[in-house]
């Protein structure tokens, strides 16, 4: 079934309550409004992105390639037990640091994207070295990352550059502590029937840009690679 102003009125609701007897009370709901919608949502853009790249995991199911709606209060004891956020990451294993495709939906905004959340410092110093070597593959990047206009690079940069002497369009990068595109809009999207097709056009013109987030993973993990032998 696709996304309906009750997907976000339950997500919006169930946070609201923050209680686990109204959420088992209402687990139907929540399957019917939220998980479905998303795992058809995975199912349908699954083929594209496995062109992009063959070894994304991609399993649309809770704890898998859909994020859960509630917290692990371990964390963070005094935050809500309930979030009005879900998601879908897509990437080669849950738990090792690889750059993810991404979609974020919750009753304020849509977001979708391509890299990490935060990247691992090794994984940040790679791709800088590669930038300055004019690798290949930054190259690629850069020229479909400036010939799109869906994403922008997310701002982690430094308040002070610590490569003045490079050219802005070199700094917008070298500068930036961890790597994501993301597109932000608001809701009305969700509802479209075309979402699906949207988000994978979208991923492909991104697809360069993994191509080199890969890359520098790939060199800053080298030598765990060669341990592995």
């Amino acid at each position: 079934m696709p996304f309906t102003e009750e997907t976000l009125d339950f997500m919006a609701l169930n946070r609201v309550m923050n209680s686990r007897e109204f959420f088992h009370e209402h687990k139907d709901e929540y399957q019917r409004l939220v998980v479905s919608p998303t795992a058809e949502l995975v199912e349908a853009i699954a083929p594209a992105m496995l062109e992009i790249d063959p070894s994304l995991v991609i399993i649309p199911k809770v704890g898998k390639s859909i994020s859960r709606i509630w917290r692990d209060t371990r964390r963070g004891p005094e935050l809500p037990l309930y979030r009005d956020v879900m998601w879908f990451d897509l990437k080669r294993g849950k738990y090792l640091d690889y750059p993810s495709f991404w979609f974020e939906y919750s009753p304020r905004l849509l977001r979708w994207g391509c890299g990490w959340y935060q990247t691992e410092p090794a994984t940040v110093e790679c791709a800088r070295g590669l930038i300055r070597a004019g690798d290949p593959d930054w190259r690629a990047a850069r020229e479909a990352y400036a010939a799109q206009d869906v994403f922008r690079l997310g701002d982690t940069r430094y308040k002070r550059t610590r490569n003045p002497d490079a050219p802005e369009e070199l700094r917008e990068w070298l500068d930036q502590r961890s790597f994501c595109l993301m597109h932000t809009e608001g809701i009305d999207a969700l509802f479209s029937p075309g979402l699906a097709g949207r988000l994978a056009h979208d991923f492909a013109l991104a697809a360069p840009v993994y191509g080199f987030f890969m890359k520098a993973r790939g060199i800053a993990h080298a030598g765990d690679n060669l341990r592995a032998l």
